[in-house]
Protein backbone atom coordinates (compact mmCIF):
# COMPACT_ATOMS: atom_id res chain seq x y z
CA UNK A 1 0.00 0.00 0.00
CA UNK A 2 1.42 3.40 -1.01
CA UNK A 3 1.50 5.66 2.04
CA UNK A 4 2.16 9.36 1.74
CA UNK A 5 0.75 10.53 5.05
CA UNK A 6 0.90 7.59 7.45
CA UNK A 7 4.39 7.11 8.84
CA UNK A 8 5.04 4.41 11.43
CA UNK A 9 8.58 4.54 12.81
CA UNK A 10 8.09 2.36 15.88
CA UNK A 11 5.80 -0.41 16.98
CA UNK A 12 2.38 0.85 18.09
CA UNK A 13 2.40 1.98 20.84
CA UNK A 14 5.98 3.22 20.86
CA UNK A 15 8.26 3.39 23.92
CA UNK A 16 7.35 6.95 24.93
CA UNK A 17 3.62 6.20 24.62
CA UNK A 18 4.07 3.06 26.72
CA UNK A 19 5.84 5.12 29.38
CA UNK A 20 2.98 7.63 29.46
CA UNK A 21 0.43 4.81 29.54
CA UNK A 22 2.11 3.43 32.67
CA UNK A 23 1.82 6.86 34.32
CA UNK A 24 -1.81 7.06 33.19
CA UNK A 25 -2.56 3.70 34.75
CA UNK A 26 -1.11 4.93 38.03
CA UNK A 27 -2.72 8.36 38.26
CA UNK A 28 -5.80 8.39 35.99
CA UNK A 29 -8.92 6.31 36.75
CA UNK A 30 -9.35 3.34 34.44
CA UNK A 31 -12.81 4.75 33.64
CA UNK A 32 -10.95 7.04 31.22
CA UNK A 33 -10.35 4.31 28.67
CA UNK A 34 -8.86 5.35 25.34
CA UNK A 35 -9.32 4.28 21.73
CA UNK A 36 -5.78 5.05 20.59
CA UNK A 37 -2.94 3.24 22.41
CA UNK A 38 -0.59 6.14 21.69
CA UNK A 39 -0.31 9.72 23.03
CA UNK A 40 -0.61 12.68 20.68
CA UNK A 41 2.19 15.24 20.41
CA UNK A 42 0.64 17.46 17.73
CA UNK A 43 -2.09 17.54 15.13
CA UNK A 44 -2.63 19.36 11.85
CA UNK A 45 -5.77 19.06 9.74
CA UNK A 46 -6.61 15.36 9.64
CA UNK A 47 -3.15 14.18 10.73
CA UNK A 48 -1.84 13.48 14.21
CA UNK A 49 1.72 12.76 15.29
CA UNK A 50 2.40 10.83 18.46
CA UNK A 51 5.13 11.29 21.06
CA UNK A 52 7.26 8.66 19.31
CA UNK A 53 7.17 10.44 15.95
CA UNK A 54 4.58 8.18 14.28
CA UNK A 55 2.01 9.91 12.09
CA UNK A 56 -1.60 8.76 11.74
CA UNK A 57 -4.71 9.74 9.80
CA UNK A 58 -7.47 10.63 12.25
CA UNK A 59 -11.05 9.77 11.29
CA UNK A 60 -12.38 10.56 14.81
CA UNK A 61 -11.96 14.34 14.64
CA UNK A 62 -11.90 14.46 18.45
CA UNK A 63 -15.26 12.61 18.49
CA UNK A 64 -16.62 15.14 16.04
CA UNK A 65 -15.23 18.34 17.57
CA UNK A 66 -12.68 19.24 14.89
CA UNK A 67 -14.79 20.13 11.87
CA UNK A 68 -12.15 22.60 10.68
CA UNK A 69 -9.19 20.39 11.60
CA UNK A 70 -6.64 19.86 14.33
CA UNK A 71 -5.05 23.14 15.42
CA UNK A 72 -6.65 25.20 12.64
CA UNK A 73 -4.32 28.20 12.57
CA UNK A 74 -6.92 31.02 12.27
CA UNK A 75 -8.85 29.61 15.23
CA UNK A 76 -5.69 29.22 17.31
CA UNK A 77 -4.79 32.84 16.48
CA UNK A 78 -8.24 33.99 17.60
CA UNK A 79 -7.88 32.04 20.85
CA UNK A 80 -4.49 33.62 21.58
CA UNK A 81 -5.69 37.13 20.72
CA UNK A 82 -8.69 36.85 23.04
CA UNK A 83 -6.67 35.26 25.85
CA UNK A 84 -4.30 38.24 25.82
CA UNK A 85 -7.25 40.59 26.39
CA UNK A 86 -9.16 38.71 29.12
CA UNK A 87 -10.00 35.07 29.76
CA UNK A 88 -13.04 35.34 32.03
CA UNK A 89 -15.51 37.64 33.74
CA UNK A 90 -18.72 35.57 33.73
CA UNK A 91 -21.06 37.17 31.21
CA UNK A 92 -23.64 37.84 33.92
CA UNK A 93 -21.06 39.80 35.93
CA UNK A 94 -19.40 41.87 33.19
CA UNK A 95 -20.72 41.14 29.67
CA UNK A 96 -18.49 41.01 26.61
CA UNK A 97 -18.91 41.22 22.84
CA UNK A 98 -17.74 37.72 21.74
CA UNK A 99 -20.74 36.18 23.55
CA UNK A 100 -23.17 38.48 21.76
CA UNK A 101 -21.40 38.21 18.39
CA UNK A 102 -21.44 34.40 18.35
CA UNK A 103 -25.06 34.34 19.53
CA UNK A 104 -26.02 36.67 16.70
CA UNK A 105 -24.32 34.50 14.08
CA UNK A 106 -25.89 31.26 15.30
CA UNK A 107 -29.35 32.83 15.63
CA UNK A 108 -29.15 33.94 12.01
CA UNK A 109 -28.03 30.49 10.85
CA UNK A 110 -30.89 28.64 12.53
CA UNK A 111 -33.57 27.29 10.16
CA UNK A 112 -37.06 28.74 9.93
CA UNK A 113 -38.60 32.23 9.97
CA UNK A 114 -39.05 32.61 13.75
CA UNK A 115 -36.73 35.08 15.52
CA UNK A 116 -34.09 33.17 17.50
CA UNK A 117 -31.94 33.73 20.57
CA UNK A 118 -28.96 31.74 21.89
CA UNK A 119 -27.91 30.66 25.38
CA UNK A 120 -24.40 29.30 25.90
CA UNK A 121 -23.21 26.51 28.19
CA UNK A 122 -20.11 24.34 28.66
CA UNK A 123 -20.90 20.89 27.28
CA UNK A 124 -23.33 19.03 25.09
CA UNK A 125 -24.96 17.45 28.13
CA UNK A 126 -25.51 20.89 29.65
CA UNK A 127 -27.13 22.08 26.45
CA UNK A 128 -29.55 19.14 26.48
CA UNK A 129 -30.31 19.60 30.18
CA UNK A 130 -31.14 23.22 29.53
CA UNK A 131 -33.39 22.31 26.60
CA UNK A 132 -35.39 20.27 29.10
CA UNK A 133 -35.35 23.03 31.74
CA UNK A 134 -36.50 25.62 29.21
CA UNK A 135 -39.24 23.36 27.88
CA UNK A 136 -40.55 22.49 31.31
CA UNK A 137 -40.61 26.13 32.37
CA UNK A 138 -42.25 27.26 29.15
CA UNK A 139 -44.92 24.53 28.97
CA UNK A 140 -45.45 23.91 32.71
CA UNK A 141 -45.27 20.19 31.89
CA UNK A 142 -42.81 17.55 33.06
CA UNK A 143 -42.53 14.56 30.69
CA UNK A 144 -39.56 14.16 28.34
CA UNK A 145 -39.67 11.90 25.26
CA UNK A 146 -36.51 10.48 23.69
CA UNK A 147 -35.75 7.65 21.26
CA UNK A 148 -34.19 4.22 21.12
CA UNK A 149 -30.53 4.56 20.18
CA UNK A 150 -30.31 8.10 21.51
CA UNK A 151 -27.19 9.54 23.11
CA UNK A 152 -27.64 12.85 24.92
CA UNK A 153 -24.92 12.88 27.58
CA UNK A 154 -23.64 11.45 30.88
CA UNK A 155 -25.13 13.68 33.59
CA UNK A 156 -27.99 12.26 35.65
CA UNK A 157 -30.74 13.62 33.39
CA UNK A 158 -28.94 13.16 30.07
CA UNK A 159 -27.69 9.71 31.09
CA UNK A 160 -31.32 8.83 31.70
CA UNK A 161 -32.16 10.16 28.25
CA UNK A 162 -29.32 8.15 26.69
CA UNK A 163 -30.29 4.64 25.58
CA UNK A 164 -27.14 2.51 25.70
CA UNK A 165 -26.80 0.80 29.08
CA UNK A 166 -23.15 -0.23 28.98
CA UNK A 167 -20.93 1.64 29.51
CA UNK A 168 -22.98 4.78 30.06
CA UNK A 169 -25.71 3.76 32.52
CA UNK A 170 -25.01 0.38 34.11
CA UNK A 171 -24.69 0.73 37.86
CA UNK A 172 -25.31 4.49 37.93
CA UNK A 173 -29.02 4.49 38.80
CA UNK A 174 -31.53 5.41 40.04
CA UNK A 175 -32.29 7.64 37.10
CA UNK A 176 -34.20 10.86 36.59
CA UNK A 177 -38.01 10.58 36.51
CA UNK A 178 -40.46 11.48 33.75
CA UNK A 179 -38.25 10.36 30.84
CA UNK A 180 -39.91 8.08 28.27
CA UNK A 181 -38.21 6.22 25.43
CA UNK A 182 -39.99 5.39 22.18
CA UNK A 183 -38.82 3.54 19.06
CA UNK A 184 -37.28 5.47 16.17
CA UNK A 185 -38.42 4.52 12.67
CA UNK A 186 -35.23 2.92 11.37
CA UNK A 187 -35.20 1.80 7.71
CA UNK A 188 -32.60 -0.92 8.35
CA UNK A 189 -33.72 -2.32 11.69
CA UNK A 190 -37.50 -1.90 11.70
CA UNK A 191 -40.38 -0.97 9.45
CA UNK A 192 -42.15 1.19 11.99
CA UNK A 193 -44.70 3.42 10.31
CA UNK A 194 -45.68 6.90 11.41
CA UNK A 195 -49.17 5.77 12.40
CA UNK A 196 -47.60 3.01 14.50
CA UNK A 197 -45.34 5.50 16.26
CA UNK A 198 -48.22 7.75 17.27
CA UNK A 199 -50.16 4.74 18.54
CA UNK A 200 -47.19 3.70 20.70
CA UNK A 201 -46.79 7.29 21.94
CA UNK A 202 -50.41 7.53 23.03
CA UNK A 203 -50.26 4.11 24.67
CA UNK A 204 -47.45 5.36 26.93
CA UNK A 205 -48.31 9.02 27.39
CA UNK A 206 -50.96 11.69 27.35
CA UNK A 207 -49.55 14.32 24.98
CA UNK A 208 -50.83 17.06 27.28
CA UNK A 209 -48.31 15.96 29.92
CA UNK A 210 -45.29 16.09 27.60
CA UNK A 211 -43.00 19.12 27.74
CA UNK A 212 -40.44 18.17 25.12
CA UNK A 213 -39.44 15.63 22.48
CA UNK A 214 -35.68 15.51 21.90
CA UNK A 215 -34.48 13.93 18.67
CA UNK A 216 -31.17 13.60 16.84
CA UNK A 217 -31.88 14.35 13.15
CA UNK A 218 -29.13 11.81 12.49
CA UNK A 219 -28.20 9.63 15.44
CA UNK A 220 -24.49 9.69 16.27
CA UNK A 221 -23.47 7.32 19.04
CA UNK A 222 -26.60 5.29 18.29
CA UNK A 223 -25.08 4.18 14.98
CA UNK A 224 -25.47 6.94 12.37
CA UNK A 225 -29.15 6.18 11.96
CA UNK A 226 -31.15 8.44 9.65
CA UNK A 227 -34.83 8.45 10.73
CA UNK A 228 -37.23 7.09 8.11
CA UNK A 229 -38.19 9.57 5.42
CA UNK A 230 -41.07 11.79 6.47
CA UNK A 231 -40.77 11.06 10.18
CA UNK A 232 -39.23 14.37 11.27
CA UNK A 233 -41.80 16.52 9.39
CA UNK A 234 -44.52 14.38 10.96
CA UNK A 235 -42.90 14.78 14.40
CA UNK A 236 -42.91 18.56 13.92
CA UNK A 237 -46.61 18.49 13.08
CA UNK A 238 -47.43 16.16 15.98
CA UNK A 239 -45.57 18.22 18.58
CA UNK A 240 -47.02 21.50 17.31
CA UNK A 241 -50.52 20.03 17.36
CA UNK A 242 -50.08 18.95 20.98
CA UNK A 243 -48.26 21.98 22.38
CA UNK A 244 -44.99 20.05 22.82
CA UNK A 245 -41.58 21.64 22.31
CA UNK A 246 -39.44 19.90 19.68
CA UNK A 247 -35.69 19.99 20.30
CA UNK A 248 -33.09 18.90 17.74
CA UNK A 249 -29.91 17.48 19.26
CA UNK A 250 -27.37 18.64 16.66
CA UNK A 251 -24.37 18.16 18.93
CA UNK A 252 -22.75 15.58 16.65
CA UNK A 253 -24.65 15.93 13.38
CA UNK A 254 -24.68 19.74 13.22
CA UNK A 255 -22.15 22.35 12.14
CA UNK A 256 -21.98 21.34 8.49
CA UNK A 257 -21.09 17.67 8.81
CA UNK A 258 -24.09 16.54 6.74
CA UNK A 259 -23.73 19.15 4.00
CA UNK A 260 -26.26 21.48 5.63
CA UNK A 261 -25.28 23.60 8.61
CA UNK A 262 -27.93 21.80 10.66
CA UNK A 263 -28.84 18.22 9.78
CA UNK A 264 -32.52 18.95 10.34
CA UNK A 265 -32.41 21.34 7.38
CA UNK A 266 -32.52 18.26 5.12
CA UNK A 267 -36.14 17.81 6.23
CA UNK A 268 -37.37 21.41 6.03
CA UNK A 269 -38.31 21.32 9.72
CA UNK A 270 -37.98 24.30 12.07
CA UNK A 271 -37.46 22.95 15.62
CA UNK A 272 -38.25 25.02 18.70
CA UNK A 273 -34.82 24.43 20.24
CA UNK A 274 -31.48 23.28 18.80
CA UNK A 275 -28.61 21.99 20.94
CA UNK A 276 -25.10 22.53 19.58
CA UNK A 277 -21.64 21.67 20.93
CA UNK A 278 -18.60 19.65 19.75
CA UNK A 279 -17.32 21.54 16.66
CA UNK A 280 -18.68 24.90 17.87
CA UNK A 281 -15.27 26.01 19.20
CA UNK A 282 -12.64 23.56 17.91
CA UNK A 283 -13.08 21.36 20.97
CA UNK A 284 -12.95 24.11 23.59
CA UNK A 285 -15.67 23.67 26.23
CA UNK A 286 -18.62 25.50 24.72
CA UNK A 287 -22.17 24.52 23.84
CA UNK A 288 -25.38 26.32 23.09
CA UNK A 289 -29.14 26.21 22.87
CA UNK A 290 -30.59 28.07 19.91
CA UNK A 291 -34.26 28.69 20.46
CA UNK A 292 -37.26 30.62 19.32
CA UNK A 293 -37.34 34.02 21.02
CA UNK A 294 -40.98 33.49 21.99
CA UNK A 295 -39.88 30.51 24.09
CA UNK A 296 -36.90 32.24 25.70
CA UNK A 297 -39.19 35.16 26.57
CA UNK A 298 -41.03 32.79 28.93
CA UNK A 299 -37.85 32.10 30.94
CA UNK A 300 -37.28 34.57 33.84
CA UNK A 301 -34.00 36.35 34.56
CA UNK A 302 -31.15 34.37 36.15
CA UNK A 303 -32.90 31.00 35.79
CA UNK A 304 -30.34 29.49 33.38
CA UNK A 305 -26.59 30.05 33.09
CA UNK A 306 -23.39 29.14 34.93
CA UNK A 307 -20.03 30.57 35.93
CA UNK A 308 -18.11 29.48 32.85
CA UNK A 309 -20.83 29.41 30.18
CA UNK A 310 -20.00 31.29 27.01
CA UNK A 311 -16.36 31.74 28.00
CA UNK A 312 -14.88 34.63 25.95
CA UNK A 313 -11.93 32.59 24.66
CA UNK A 314 -14.24 29.80 23.50
CA UNK A 315 -16.64 32.32 21.93
CA UNK A 316 -13.75 33.93 20.03
CA UNK A 317 -12.84 30.47 18.74
CA UNK A 318 -16.48 29.89 17.80
CA UNK A 319 -16.66 33.06 15.73
CA UNK A 320 -13.56 32.04 13.80
CA UNK A 321 -14.85 28.49 13.25
CA UNK A 322 -17.96 29.92 11.59
CA UNK A 323 -15.84 32.23 9.45
CA UNK A 324 -13.71 29.29 8.27
CA UNK A 325 -16.78 27.17 7.47
CA UNK A 326 -18.07 29.96 5.24
CA UNK A 327 -14.73 31.04 3.79
CA UNK A 328 -13.66 27.50 2.89
CA UNK A 329 -17.16 26.47 1.72
CA UNK A 330 -17.05 23.47 4.04
CA UNK A 331 -20.72 22.61 3.57
CA UNK A 332 -19.99 21.82 -0.07
CA UNK A 333 -16.82 20.02 1.01
CA UNK A 334 -18.91 17.79 3.30
CA UNK A 335 -20.96 16.70 0.29
CA UNK A 336 -17.81 15.84 -1.68
CA UNK A 337 -16.30 13.89 1.21
CA UNK A 338 -19.60 12.11 1.77
CA UNK A 339 -19.95 11.02 -1.85
CA UNK A 340 -16.38 9.71 -1.94
CA UNK A 341 -16.77 7.90 1.38
CA UNK A 342 -20.14 6.38 0.54
CA UNK A 343 -18.79 5.15 -2.80
CA UNK A 344 -15.88 3.43 -1.08
CA UNK A 345 -18.12 2.01 1.67
CA UNK A 346 -20.56 0.64 -0.90
CA UNK A 347 -17.63 -0.95 -2.72
CA UNK A 348 -16.52 -2.62 0.50
CA UNK A 349 -20.09 -3.76 1.13
CA UNK A 350 -20.06 -5.60 -2.18
CA UNK A 351 -16.81 -7.34 -1.20
CA UNK A 352 -17.53 -8.08 2.44
CA UNK A 353 -20.99 -9.50 3.27
CA UNK A 354 -20.41 -8.60 6.93
CA UNK A 355 -21.25 -5.01 5.98
CA UNK A 356 -25.02 -5.02 6.29
CA UNK A 357 -25.83 -1.36 5.71
CA UNK A 358 -24.22 1.87 4.56
CA UNK A 359 -26.03 5.07 5.56
CA UNK A 360 -25.71 8.71 6.49
CA UNK A 361 -25.91 12.26 5.21
CA UNK A 362 -23.06 14.28 3.73
CA UNK A 363 -19.73 13.42 5.34
CA UNK A 364 -21.51 11.73 8.25
CA UNK A 365 -21.47 8.21 6.82
CA UNK A 366 -21.39 4.91 8.67
CA UNK A 367 -21.52 1.20 7.99
CA UNK A 368 -23.20 -1.42 10.18
CA UNK A 369 -21.48 -4.80 10.55
CA UNK A 370 -23.53 -7.97 10.97
CA UNK A 371 -22.75 -11.67 11.35
CA UNK A 372 -25.37 -12.55 8.78
CA UNK A 373 -27.15 -10.28 6.26
CA UNK A 374 -30.47 -12.03 6.85
CA UNK A 375 -30.59 -12.24 10.64
CA UNK A 376 -28.69 -8.93 10.95
CA UNK A 377 -27.14 -10.12 14.20
CA UNK A 378 -24.70 -7.39 15.27
CA UNK A 379 -21.01 -8.20 14.71
CA UNK A 380 -19.48 -6.34 17.66
CA UNK A 381 -16.26 -8.33 17.92
CA UNK A 382 -15.62 -8.06 14.18
CA UNK A 383 -16.10 -4.29 14.38
CA UNK A 384 -13.62 -4.10 17.25
CA UNK A 385 -11.10 -6.21 15.31
CA UNK A 386 -11.34 -3.95 12.27
CA UNK A 387 -10.78 -0.85 14.43
CA UNK A 388 -7.70 -2.44 16.07
CA UNK A 389 -6.27 -3.50 12.71
CA UNK A 390 -6.70 0.06 11.45
CA UNK A 391 -4.86 1.43 14.49
CA UNK A 392 -1.94 -0.93 13.93
CA UNK A 393 -1.67 0.44 10.40
CA UNK A 394 -1.93 4.16 11.00
CA UNK A 395 -5.67 4.96 10.92
CA UNK A 396 -7.70 6.04 13.95
CA UNK A 397 -11.17 4.75 13.08
CA UNK A 398 -14.15 5.33 15.41
CA UNK A 399 -17.02 2.95 16.05
CA UNK A 400 -20.50 3.42 17.50
CA UNK A 401 -23.92 1.82 17.72
CA UNK A 402 -26.17 0.45 20.41
CA UNK A 403 -24.43 -2.91 19.91
CA UNK A 404 -20.96 -1.54 19.11
CA UNK A 405 -21.09 -2.76 15.51
CA UNK A 406 -21.04 0.45 13.46
CA UNK A 407 -18.00 2.13 11.91
CA UNK A 408 -18.52 5.88 11.63
CA UNK A 409 -16.81 8.82 9.94
CA UNK A 410 -16.21 11.92 12.07
CA UNK A 411 -13.29 13.14 10.02
CA UNK A 412 -12.47 16.84 9.76
CA UNK A 413 -13.73 18.56 6.63
CA UNK A 414 -10.19 19.89 6.23
CA UNK A 415 -9.01 16.44 5.12
CA UNK A 416 -7.56 16.30 1.61
CA UNK A 417 -8.77 13.86 -1.02
CA UNK A 418 -5.44 12.01 -0.89
CA UNK A 419 -5.56 11.71 2.90
CA UNK A 420 -9.16 10.47 2.78
CA UNK A 421 -8.34 7.84 0.16
CA UNK A 422 -5.25 6.66 2.04
CA UNK A 423 -7.29 6.24 5.20
CA UNK A 424 -10.03 4.37 3.34
CA UNK A 425 -7.38 2.11 1.78
CA UNK A 426 -6.24 1.17 5.29
CA UNK A 427 -9.84 0.44 6.28
CA UNK A 428 -10.37 -1.73 3.21
CA UNK A 429 -7.18 -3.66 3.93
CA UNK A 430 -8.25 -4.12 7.55
CA UNK A 431 -11.52 -5.71 6.39
CA UNK A 432 -9.64 -7.98 4.02
CA UNK A 433 -7.38 -9.22 6.80
CA UNK A 434 -9.98 -9.52 9.57
CA UNK A 435 -12.72 -11.13 7.47
CA UNK A 436 -10.22 -13.62 6.04
CA UNK A 437 -9.48 -14.83 9.57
Amino acid sequence: MNRRFISLKTEIPGPRSRELAARKDRYVPRAFDTLAPFFIAEGTGALVKDVDGNQFIDFTGGWGCLMVGHAAAPVVDAICAQARKFTHTDFTAIPYEPFVALAEKLANLAPGPSPKQVAFFNSGAEAIENCVKIARKATKRRAVVVFEGAFHGRTLLTMTMTHKASPYKAGFGPFAPDVYRLPLPNPYRNNLGIEDWERIFRAHLDPEEVAIVVVEPLQGEGGFIVPAEGFLPYLREFTSRNGIILAADEIQCGYGRTGKFFAIEHTGVEPDLIAVAKSIALGLPLSGVIGKKEIFDLIPESTIGGTYVGNPVACAAGIEVLRLIEQQNLLARAVVIGKATRSRFEGMKRKYPVIGDVRGLGAMVGMELVKDPVSKEPAKQLCHDVVMECLRNGLVMPSAGLYGNVLRMLVTLAITDDQLNEGLDVLDAAFAKVVKK
